[in-house]
């Protein structure tokens, strides 16, 4: 399994327009084979910092979605919010035993 880990920086006044456009499409990306969940995340110590953290079956699954139409509806909105580029880690889960 993948977790992916996206840190977001938006500009104060598109806080709320980033949130909305996560809820509203959040459903259709835990949709996305292989999607295991998808949360937003919102940073304790900065108000204008927002994270996501999403759960793939494999890297490949994730690599579909980032390949797919949705994704591209989805991500260059998100975009014109940042405040600074995102900053995104990768992890690899062990199933447990």
């Amino acid at each position: 399994m993948i977790v992916r880990v996206v840190r977001l920086r938006l500009r104060p006044s598109k806080v709320q327009d980033f949130e909305n456009v996560f809820k509203e499409n959040q459903r259709a990306i835990e949709a996305q084979p292989g999607c295991h969940g998808v949360e937003l995340l919102r940073d304790a110590e900065n108000e204008h910092v927002r994270g996501t953290l999403s759960r793939w079956e494999s890297q490949d699954h994730l690599d579909a979605y980032r390949r797919s139409v949705l994704f591209g509806q989805v991500w260059p909105l998100t975009k014109t919010f940042f405040e600074a580029p995102a900053e995104v880690w990768s992890y690899e889960v062990d199933e447990p035993t």
